[in-house]
């Protein structure tokens, strides 16, 4: 063996060690860039920027006339990035003079190991540019949608509220919130290696969707007024509270539904919830003689009375079921009209004692009681009643009268509209339409009719008694000057959680009617809770029928027209009038 053959070998056996070498780092690149490229692409990005989402814009709640009642605003909220910042407690300190906070708060979240945090969301425009004049390293500003209420607590109770993250928590805002949400936006932050600095890098280039408008049922002047009145009213009484809706009987669209007392969505902050529930549509509540109205319409389709039928008052004293039912004033001999419009309780009970259970029962679930109306609002309960076999001795006689049945003020409109349209019971409804951002039609909410729970001729021969309560019986205060109204008042007692048993001032005053009773235009019902001193429903929820109804006749164009009644006769082809 030469000299050479070492040498050679160990050139040989380098070439070798360099092939396999540049052989393991091609397999290890191919490893890398090709078999997983796209998983540590993906680390690379956690690892060097952070993606904050930020809502997209949400759709506008207009009423009937366009009138804005809920619209989005552009807002500035303001976050820090811990790991680039140097001084925490002194930026702290810059911070909290603006935003008006505790400077440890602040600073506490600046020295948390993260490289994102929110410092506050959704400020005032002016804060905003405070802040921005600091121009502080390691504190960014973004703008936000936040959701914004011009008219304060007017409809409240029905629009709801959005939270921080522009979710519909309650009200309208919740039950549309699939179509009113807007899609989301994305604000991607980039760091550096050693993650000192943190700016925004752009947002994605295809701009979120925003959310679609609602345009509603309601009356922006119809809802001021309704609140107004029901306000002076529960003031006036000395109150805990009350309720007002007012409906368009012939299509079921709600023109204003009112709660006293409310809240403003715009400061929600530290608000019970018992403040914001729409007890309209989530409380029952046993209605009074308010339920005399559909006795009466019973009695009345199955032809067990006729409006001149006679019925024995008792003196105003009758025992039924080892109890006694009192009417207010001592009756004797009373026509079944004068019975509605006395608001006879004894009179009530032998009506309904004519029905029997099985009959007024079927005509209490046939004008919606005992159901949900399937109103777009969240929360709708089905209100109370029970089955006849579930009726106690005295159950026929109490139900005639209000008691043993829990029924909702939407119910209660409903029903009374019923009989003011000919007979028809409507679907109750909040929203009319639904546009996207460029005003394309998406959705149309037509009137929609459930049942004829009553005849058109029945319901013509109530309106006639129902307008009796108002020109001669227990309602007069609910009169409105030249329009005929019809309507029925109703004074119920409450049960006294401490006793169990009904209180005798613990009362619940209501007054439920429309007008014109001719071709009704509006359905009102008017519900104060607990008045204090003289608590008839003729004293404290007729005269606000009428306040509202005064106002909102007129700017709905209906002209005061007292009518003349004519006898017609047909005699040879001719007509005569007297």
């Amino acid at each position: 063996m030469t000299t050479s053959d070492p040498l050679r070998r160990r050139r040989v056996f380098t070439a070798v060690l360099l092939v396999l070498g540049f052989g393991g780092i091609l397999a290890r690149l191919f490893f890398l860039q090709v078999l997983h490229a796209a998983e540590l692409t993906a680390k690379a990005d956690r690892q060097h920027q952070k993606t904050v989402t930020v809502e997209g814009g949400r759709g506008t709640i207009v009423d009937r006339q366009g009138k804005i009642l809920a619209v989005n605003m552009h807002v500035p909220s303001v976050f820090g990035i811990p790991t680039s910042l140097n001084n925490p407690a002194g930026v702290a300190h810059d911070l909290a003079r603006v935003l008006h906070v505790r400077p440890d708060d602040i600073e506490r979240k600046l020295k948390q190991e993260r490289h994102f945090v929110w410092i506050a969301r959704k400020l005032d425009p002016e804060q905003g540019r405070q802040l921005e004049a600091l121009s502080l390293d390691g504190i960014g500003i973004v703008l936000e949608g936040r959701r914004f209420y011009p008219n304060g607590a007017l409809l409240s109770h029905v629009l709801g509220f959005a939270g921080m993250d522009g979710q519909g928590l309650e009200g309208l805002e919740r039950r549309y919130d699939q179509y009113l949400s807007g899609g989301k936006q994305f604000v991607v932050l980039q760091r550096d290696a050693l993650g000192r600095t943190v700016f925004p890098k752009g947002i994605s280039e295809r701009a979120p969707e925003p959310g679609h408008n609602l345009t509603l049922t309601i009356d922006e002047f119809a809802q001021y007024v309704a609140e107004k009145e029901l306000d002076e009213a529960v003031a006036s009484a000395r109150a805990k509270g009350g309720m007002v809706i007012v409906m368009e009987p012939k299509t079921g669209a709600i023109l204003a539904m009112a709660l006293s007392p409310k809240f403003d969505p715009n400061a929600m902050s530290g608000m019970p919830s018992d403040r914001w529930r729409n007890r309209i549509i989530t409380d029952a509540y046993e209605p009074g003689s308010t339920m005399k109205v559909v006795v009466a319409a019973a009695a009345l389709e199955e032809r067990v009375m006729r409006p001149d039928s006679l019925i024995y008052g008792e003196n105003g004293r009758m025992e039924i079921a080892r109890t006694v039912i009192h009417d207010h004033e001592k009756s004797g001999w009373m026509t079944f009209a004068e019975v509605i419009q006395k608001s006879s309780n004894i009179g009530a009970a032998k009506i309904a004692m004519q029905l029997e259970e099985a009959r007024l029962y079927r005509y209490i679930k046939a004008f919606g009681f005992g159901e949900k109306s399937d109103i777009d609002l969240p929360g709708e309960m089905a209100g109370l009643i029970k089955e006849p076999k579930a009726w106690g001795r005295r159950s026929l006689a109490s139900i005639a009268m209000g008691q043993e049945i829990g029924v909702t003020p939407l119910q209660l409109v409903t029903a009374i509209s019923a009989v003011a349209n000919g007979g028809w019971l409507m679907k109750p409804y909040v929203v009319s339409e639904i546009r996207d951002a460029g005003g394309h039609l998406m959705g149309r909410i037509e009137p929609q009719v459930r049942r004829q729970p009553i005849s058109s001729a029945t319901a013509r021969t109530l309106t006639d008694v129902l307008e009796g309560v108002v020109t001669i019986g227990t309602g007069r205060k609910a009169a409105v000057p030249g329009y005929r109204v019809a309507g029925k008042t109703g004074t119920a007692q409450k049960i006294d959680p401490r006793t169990g048993a009904y209180s005798s001032s613990l009362l619940v005053g209501s007054f439920v009617g429309y007008v014109p009773a001719e071709d009704p235009r509006l359905a009102i019902v008017v519900v104060i809770d607990e008045p204090k001193g003289e608590a008839w429903g003729g004293v404290v929820a007729a005269p606000v029928f009428r306040r509202i109804a005064e106002q909102v006749l007129p700017h709905l164009g209906v002209s005061p027209q007292e009518p003349v009644k004519l006898a017609l006769a047909s005699v040879a082809g001719r007509v005569f009038s007297e």
